[in-house]
């Protein structure tokens, strides 16, 4: 295929066989061995129909984008077809887990939270699922306030009518024989807890923040039962809630409470754009969380002009895969030499385009020189340690201990570097590098332009959360700060110990980022409630929603300048964000 046309990782997954794809934690994300096709998300224009007579599969979406199946043996049919602008293949996400409403200026009986309830504005989850049969999420008469739920996994659409069908048997095993989507890991439940519900048994002192809104469900889908979702069940999902608010003609709040780390954090990605797009139809907030990732040591950046750059990476014992990205201004060039534990070294042909396979000790390695994109002036160098099964002294796991990377500038220019492990979800706790950068931790897609970015903070100290992804690119920066648009996080909301239903009746504390965003998701729907619904700013949405909660965000504890890479604007406060009438 043209890799111009094509991601960095994508190419190298084709360019590799999939006896080593399967060992990788990234390469293989896409590929269905069964049918050998791929899975592959594409910006295109015109029209598909040839991909289509072809036999390739096309779902298309929003906003000129598309998901396409193809066999393995017609990915070279892509580069010929002029439609297609860009392709890129799917990447796992991970849900973003590590008393808010009085921290959030919206305590249970205040004059906001008796005159704004969500009525009137759509609330969409999209996650692990919801306990339907759960009280928080039922109107006072026992029915429910699901307006449709769509379960990715059962490949249904469940409509209010169904629901409250399955509600009225009365028994929750014979409910779900009747409407059978169940959220297996009580995620989506406790972040629609915290955006919507309604208190249940707990009353008005465990309710969401926008306790009256219609709900609009997700289940996002995993490829595999022991696998994750993908970016490709997000930008289906998307699409759905998007056309539903659309067609319901109704505004609404989106919650996304996941994120992953692979791409440059720049707002480039097909994801990242997708949400742009999708964040200017119909009358819609995104809120999306910035990931766990602060504290994890799973990034490190700075620049190297001059001096060379010396980046220590610890790998923990028992890995049996890892990858690590490097991302660089195209226009500087480097000599970059890797020393592995063992003593041994490689040196990395920077201008040398494509796949490169090498070993060091029990390690092998295959390394991509990336190429400047339609949509990206950067340039990537992915390394992928998998275990050398083969040879003398092949195993299971790649060589623990340290890793060390060194950049010797050449002809450099802006001279900034960054380099991302994979989400700590999927590594050991000991593998992390050895003197990590904490901003521009942020997880995409929180790092779109058009969403609202949620970080953690905690409010019973009232400080910053530091597993709080942070952010800010150094090359934004001009003479200290950073330019509005760029902000990220927008601001933060309470993530640390906060009360969450648990889809039993009860309420259990919840931590991460996962549970901060959709504070900010109920906060956006009383805005737009105030607004669009009771007719005090019918153009309460989108930007204007994002710009009203920044300014009436509070100050934090041990925090001075403000916007920062760390809490944004401050901790969300719904009652000062509120416009004055």
């Amino acid at each position: 295929m043209d890799p111009q046309k094509n991601e960095a990782l994508l190419n190298l997954a084709l360019d590799t066989p999939e006896a080593v794809r399967e060992q990788s934690l990234e390469l293989n994300v896409g590929y269905d061995g069964t049918d050998q096709t791929w899975e592959v998300i594409v910006k295109y224009h015109g029209s598909l129909q040839g991909l289509k007579q072809r036999g390739i599969g096309v779902e298309e979406l929003i906003a000129g984008y598309a998901i396409l199946t193809v066999p393995q043996s017609q990915m070279n049919v892509l580069d010929s077809t002029e439609q297609i602008e860009y392709v890129e293949k799917p990447k796992r996400l991970f849900f973003e887990d590590a008393a808010g409403n009085t921290a959030s200026c919206y305590a249970p009986g205040s004059r906001i939270s008796g005159e704004l309830t969500g009525r009137g504005v759509l609330v969409a989850v999209i996650d692990s699922g919801i306990s339907y049969w759960d009280r928080d999420f039922r109107n006072p008469d026992g029915t429910t306030r699901i307006l449709y739920l769509y379960d990715q996994v059962l490949g249904r659409e469940f409509n209010r009518e169904q629901i409250d069908e399955a509600l009225a048997l009365g028994n929750r095993q014979q409910a779900q024989m009747l409407v059978p989507s169940i959220d297996t890991t009580g995620h989506g439940t406790a972040v629609a807890g915290i955006a919507a519900g309604g208190g249940g048994t707990g009353g008005i002192a465990y309710a969401g923040v926008a306790r009256e809104s219609g709900l609009l469900i997700v289940r996002l889908g995993t490829p595999r039962a022991d696998s994750f979702p993908r970016t490709t069940e997000l930008m289906r999902a998307l699409t759905y809630v998007v056309n539903k608010a659309v067609e319901l003609r109704m505004p609404m709040a989106v919650n996304l409470s996941f994120g992953h780390t692979y791409g440059a954090h720049n707002g480039t990605s097909l994801l990242e754009r997708f949400l742009d797009n999708a964040a200017e139809i119909g009358r819609s907030v995104i809120c999306v969380g910035s990931g766990n990732e602060g504290a994890s040591g799973g990034h490190v950046g700075g620049r190297a002009t001059v001096d060379t750059a010396r980046v220590e990476l610890v790998v923990g014992e028992y890995e049996t895969a890892l990858n690590i990205q490097l991302w660089k201004e195209y226009t500087d060039r480097y000599r970059v030499l890797l020393l592995s534990p063992t003593g041994e070294s490689l040196s990395v042909d920077t201008d040398r385009p494509g796949r490169q396979v090498y070993r060091l000790g029990q390690t092998q390695i295959l390394l991509y020189n990336g190429e400047p994109a339609p949509y990206l002036t950067g340039q990537e160098i992915y390394f992928d340690l998998l275990p050398a099964r083969t040879g003398t002294g092949g195993g299971r796991y790649i060589d623990s201990g340290v890793w060390t990377f060194l950049l010797e500038p050449v002809e450099t220019a802006a001279g900034n570097y960054t380099f991302y492990l994979p989400s700590a979800t999927v590594r050991s706790l000991n593998t992390r590098f050895a003197a990590p950068t904490p901003d521009v931790t942020l997880t995409i897609p929180s790092t779109a332009s058009r969403v609202i970015t949620v970080g953690a903070y905690d409010p019973i100290y009232d400080s910053y959360a530091d597993f709080s992804g942070r952010g800010y690119l150094y090359q934004d920066r001009v003479n200290g700060r950073t330019p509005d648009p760029l902000v990220k996080p927008d601001l933060v909301a309470p993530g640390v110990g906060v009360p969450a239903p648990d889809g039993n009746g009860g309420y259990l504390p919840v931590t991460g980022t996962s549970f901060a965003a959709p504070f900010v998701t109920g906060a956006a729907a009383l805005l737009m409630q105030w607004g669009i619904v009771e007719g005090n700013d019918p153009y309460l949405y989108g930007e204007k929603v994002k710009a009203y909660l920044r300014k009436g965000a509070a100050p934090i504890r041990g925090e001075r300048d403000y916007p920062n890479e760390r809490v944004g604007y401050g901790a969300l406060c719904i009652e000062a964000s509120l416009p004055q009438s």
